[in-house]
């Protein structure tokens, strides 16, 4: 009878563990927000209205033309885009050393002195620059010959930069004016 008499009270312990347990999780759940319902598109704000067109959504990716980044990384180069999103990234095809990877970033909020910091954070080495007359920093990992990053002042807004990865230990020039050249080409198609 004991053993009988557990199990009724476990159940309804449980029951009643389950229905308070239940309705905490529902109490937190809603919540009502202030404001006015507004369509897609309308901006909410009073402002412009939202872009909800993105068919323009990735093109900072095609600032430069294979042909420019050509001129950069070498004469008779391919590019294949790796991957296309927050940066652009793509892998070269007869660069010297037998292969290469370009990341292209362009962050519009951006400042080169967060930049600098986050790289200095991360044990890279860099050093103050210029292109086209805009500041830059040329970023370096340690112990990494075979890469080399270059951030420079966007024209109007933010920071741009480029990355080269060449195939490590593999026969090739200075990574760094590759990114350097990247930057000034890109700075070129902003103006």
């Amino acid at each position: 009878m004991t053993h009988t008499r557990t199990t009724h009270s476990g159940k309804r312990f449980g029951a009643a563990l389950l229905v308070v347990v239940s309705a905490a999780v529902l109490a937190g759940c809603g919540q009502t927000v202030p404001g006015t319902p507004a369509p897609v598109g309308s901006g909410g704000g009073g402002g412009d209205p939202v872009n909800v067109d993105f068919d323009k959504l990735l093109r900072e990716c095609e600032v430069l033309t294979e042909t420019q980044m050509s001129q950069a990384v070498g004469e008779g180069t391919q590019f294949a885009a790796s991957f296309v999103g927050a940066v652009c990234m793509w892998d070269v095809l007869g660069a010297p050393g037998g292969g290469a990877k370009l990341t292209l970033n362009w962050y519009e909020n951006g400042s080169l002195n967060v930049e600098r910091q986050t790289y200095q954070k991360l044990g890279y080495s860099s050093a103050i620059t210029t292109i086209q007359g805009a500041s830059a920093v040329e970023i370096r990992r340690p112990g990494d010959p075979d890469s080399c990053g270059v951030s420079a002042k966007a024209a109007d807004a933010g920071v741009v930069g480029w990355w080269i990865n060449y195939r490590a230990g593999s026969s090739h020039p200075d990574p760094c004016p590759v990114a350097a050249k990247l930057v000034e080409l890109t700075l070129n198609r902003a103006r």
